[in-house]
């Protein structure tokens, strides 16, 4: 809130703005923005920001996405023509549509089939790639797991997770086993975050993908598999039918994806270590805004409740191999 009287002078608006708190997430969030008729979602970026390169081919890509059925809220630039805003005090700024949406019931009938048609337009539409949007390699994020060295930094903490995390390098050899680097020519641009807090619902039911700040570069299977995951697996459960449901679903649609071999799972296993690793970071760091050591600590919470077992992505793989 702080912060409206440079984005009303970035974006010409002469009237008032009401704001309002929205969602908030590990990298950021939102403020809804009310300028007489008009609503925009207004994010905060925590994290690094975008580079001008990444911005460009995020818009190159919302583009062929909105053009193959996807609905995504539009990015607007203000009257410099900056998507990227960057306030006095050094904070990032991003301003959307603002959408009314809701989230998806993932024990609904409906929505393993409408998930994995969604998957399958996001596929087809995307152009192949083997870089990061500025041009560096793709992200070891979603193909490396953390070092064991890397736990023992932030298990020493007093705090009610450390014990679990130091026992995790005992724990995780099975797990990681088949994590490794996919092949670039296989790679295509993909949203790489697609859980159940990035594609929700508007009024009329329509599936609405937000949050692009990660995109990039990855295989559609793995892409695929860690979906499957994030929306129909928590804890100790993994529902094997809606799974198929999604991934029948994303087949019929013509989606390129398979999961054929264990290194299918990549991207799942990997991305969740690190995030969790991540958090746990910023859990124990003194120099940390206690907003974000706050949230780390649930985010630590919830990631050690789902991390994937050895067994779920064997019964997941046998799943997949056994569906036409």
């Amino acid at each position: 809130m702080d912060h409206v009287a440079y984005v009303r002078e970035a974006f010409g608006w002469d009237r008032e703005v009401v704001v309002s708190p929205g969602p908030q997430g590990a990298q950021g969030r939102i403020w809804r923005l009310e300028v007489g008729r008009a609503r925009y979602a207004l994010k905060e970026i925590y994290a690094d920001p975008p580079s001008k390169a990444s911005i460009d081919a995020e818009l190159a890509f919302a583009r062929r996405a909105t053009e193959a059925g996807v609905r995504l809220p539009a990015s607007h630039a203000d009257r410099e023509g900056r998507y990227l805003l960057t306030t006095p005090d050094g904070t990032w700024l991003r301003l959307y549509d603002w959408a009314d949406l809701r989230p998806l019931d993932p024990a609904a009938r409906t929505t393993p089939g409408e998930l994995g048609k969604l998957l399958a337009r996001l596929h087809r539409c995307a152009p192949a790639t083997a870089s990061e949007p500025d041009g560096r390699p793709p992200a070891s994020w979603y193909d490396r797991v953390p070092a064991a060295h890397e736990w023992s930094k932030v298990s020493a903490s007093d705090a009610s997770w450390a014990g679990r995390l130091a026992d995790l390098p005992a724990m995780l050899p099975d797990l990681v086993a088949a994590v490794a680097p996919a092949d670039p020519a296989g790679l295509i641009v993909c949203h790489r975050d697609l859980h159940p807090d990035n594609v929700l619902a508007d009024p009329d039911g329509n599936l609405v993908v937000v949050d692009w700040g990660d995109f990039g570069p990855a295989a559609p299977g793995r892409e695929l598999a860690r979906a499957l995951f994030d929306w129909f697996c928590d804890d100790s459960v993994t529902d094997l039918d809606a799974m198929r449901g999604m991934y029948e679903a994303y087949v019929r649609a013509g989606g390129p994806g398979r999961l054929a071999e264990q290194a299918d799972f990549s991207m799942l296993v990997a991305s969740r270590l690190n995030f969790l690793l991540l958090q746990a970071r910023i859990a124990v760091d003194s120099e940390a805004e206690p907003r974000h050591r706050e949230w780390a600590e649930r985010e630590i919470d919830e990631m050690l409740r789902i991390l994937p077992t050895p067994r779920q992505l064997a019964d997941v793989l046998q799943m997949a191999l056994g569906t036409p």
